[in-house]
């Protein structure tokens, strides 16, 4: 995931035995919550030998199984065609019979996560990223390179230094945009090998963001770990049975300093000093550009508390955000879309209807795009502006969200406004959103609203012992909680409580409060 160039970038990263929270902090303000928990780690980019369970014709689609509790999804546009020679054929005139059959084992990838009662969703576009090059092994000869590389000598540099790894002599090249990706292919034609090139021979390659300015021994490193890295995938694959994982993709923690780390990144501060010696580690090894932006924080308030992020976080599982001039948004997250509708409220202006209703609708805009990287809204996304009589400030609320969104990693499109009013959009949705990650139907009110999950609550009570045990001297800690919470922690979570007594030094006892929900909670100093 590329990063645009910004004032100021912090990474803050809070680890805790069960649980690894990413924060993106832009001039002091909270953009972006990366969560990931050991019990349910994402699927997103892991490899595996599938097997064909169900070919749906009528759908142009199959069901692969590949070990989780649901079979996972496989479009025929995901799927490459047997020949690669193929390619250029359009994808709808070919049949999903023809690419697939029951009980045929085929190596996947996944590129969406279960989502709600959706299984994943497959590809055997392999795609593998490193550092500064992404290999594409079943791209013949195919070399990539990011637009947001603008200087056309470091393109040339870049395209020249892969080509030589690749093996490829030098030759005319022909420039194709892709539509759904942010780089502009292009296909050596005809490819004349080198007998030298052994190690990266026949693979594509896509040249990332992250390349610009990377010497050619640093590009090379990274080429050569991924081609081993996709033969030892190859060997994996020909000895395992069927529905077994083949390639786990990296942690969150390596994952943030492989991708989300960037020019414009001035800091990354861990609170785990295990966790800060293996990503420096690896840093050192792999981008040792980037190893003396990686601090371990000493600091005795706790690294989230440092910008506010868990008010934020809070504030991001709440149905209305308040604006500053007043107005408000209200943004309600359902299976099929998400709704955002925009109010004046206590905003009246200084001029004219108008003018406030433009100004209310400016403020949104820029205020929408930080919430959809927040909540990590995807799908189908209806915005209801305030409506606008003038055409003008229509298009500038659309130029206000377009811009404001190019922050964001993950790929959008922006419609015109519609004949109701209405903004429609769309976000790419691979990883659920925080409200799913934090949040769970409640069973009082039947799935109309959400409360916090009885894991979440847990983790907030280890992180509130430890602050008070920082401020206040006591020999033991007393927890008053509801029965399901108090359960798990003296049931699956005990071993953590127990590190959690030896890491503060104090006893925690737990107490059963039965008319507490299940988001109640009291910590008493005893």
């Amino acid at each position: 995931m590329s990063r645009l160039n910004c004032m100021s970038e912090e990474i803050l990263i809070n680890v805790t035995p069960r649980e690894t929270r990413v924060a993106m902090v832009e001039n002091g303000v909270l953009q972006e919550v990366l969560i990931e928990r050991t019990n349910k780690r994402g699927l997103v980019s892991n490899i595996y030998k599938g097997k064909v369970c169900r070919v749906l014709p009528g759908m142009q689609a199959a069901f692969v199984d590949i070990g989780l509790e649901r079979a996972a999804f496989l479009h025929a546009s995901d799927i490459l065609p047997p020949n690669n020679g193929e390619r250029e054929r359009n994808k709808s005139e070919i049949s999903i019979n023809e690419l697939v059959h029951e009980g045929q084992t085929l190596l996947v990838q996944v590129i969406k996560d279960p989502l709600g009662t959706k299984g994943a969703r497959l590809t055997t576009q392999i795609t593998i990223p490193s550092r500064y090059v992404v290999l594409l092994p079943y791209s013949l000869n195919t070399v990539g390179i990011s637009t947001r590389i603008e200087k056309e000598s470091e393109r040339k540099r870049l395209k020249d230094i892969v080509l030589r790894q690749m093996g490829i002599a030098e030759q005319p090249l022909v420039e194709k945009t892709i539509n759904d990706s942010e780089t502009l292919m292009m296909q050596a034609i005809p490819p004349v090998v080198r007998k030298d090139a052994e190690l990266c021979d026949n693979y594509g390659f896509i040249i990332r963001t992250a390349a610009e300015g990377a010497t050619e021994d640093m590009i090379r490193a990274d080429m050569d770990f991924l081609c081993r890295l996709w033969k030892d995938i190859l060997n994996k694959n020909r000895m395992m049975s069927p529905s077994s994982l083949a390639y786990e993709d990296f942690s969150l923690v390596i994952r943030t300093v492989r991708d989300l780390m960037g020019t414009s990144v001035e800091k990354v501060r861990i609170d785990s000093r295990e966790t800060y010696k293996d990503i420096l580690e690896f840093a050192t090894k792999f981008v040792p550009d980037l190893a003396t932006q990686i601090e371990y924080y000493r600091g005795e308030r706790p690294i989230f508390d440092l910008y506010g992020i868990e008010d934020e976080i809070t504030k991001a599982l709440e149905r209305k955000v308040q604006l500053k001039s007043g107005g408000y948004l209200v943004i309600d997250q359902t299976e099929a879309m998400t709704t955002i509708d925009v109010n004046t409220g206590a905003f009246i202006g200084s001029r004219n209807l108008e003018e406030t209703i433009f100004k209310t609708n400016l403020e949104a805009a820029q205020a929408i795009a930080r919430q959809l990287r927040l909540r990590n809204l995807g799908g189908i996304i209806i915005i209801d502006f305030i409506d606008m009589l003038d055409i003008e400030h229509q298009r500038q609320v659309l130029r206000t969200l377009e811009k404001s969104l190019e922050k964001d990693h993950a790929k959008n499109h922006i419609s015109e406004v519609s004949s109701l009013g209405l903004v429609q959009m769309t976000r790419k949705r691979t990883r659920e959103s925080l409200e799913h990650v934090l949040c769970e139907s409640c069973p009082v009110c039947g799935g109309r609203g959400t409360i916090k999950t009885i894991e979440t609550i847990c983790y907030e009570i280890f992180r509130e012992i430890i602050r008070e045990a920082r401020q206040f001297e006591t020999q033991q800690f007393l927890v008053i909680a509801s029965r399901d919470v108090t359960d798990l922690m003296l049931d699956e979570e005990s071993t953590s409580v127990a590190e959690l007594e030896e890491f503060i030094g104090r006893s925690i006892r737990f107490q059963v409060e039965t008319s507490y929900n299940q988001e109640q909670y009291d910590i008493v100093l005893t």
